[in-house]
């Protein structure tokens, strides 16, 4: 990646960000740092946030309900 220091991610790189990958980021996240969700080995079977999350992320990338 040209211009970009580090791991972070700028802002203008953040809001042309697609919906599909937004949601995969926002549950990724959630899942790093719920007890719930790290101990379950399908994101179906996390917490409900979690859940609903996933089921964000599956209706963006188009897979229909979760």
């Amino acid at each position: 990646m040209t211009g970009a220091k580090g791991t972070g991610v700028s802002g203008a790189a953040r809001q042309a960000e697609l919906p599909m990958l937004r949601a995969y980021r926002l549950w990724f996240e959630h899942a790093r740092k719920c007890d719930d969700c790290r101990r379950v080995s399908r994101a179906q079977d996390g917490c409900e946030c979690g859940r609903g999350m996933w089921g964000a992320y599956r209706r963006a990338y188009g897979g229909g309900g979760g």
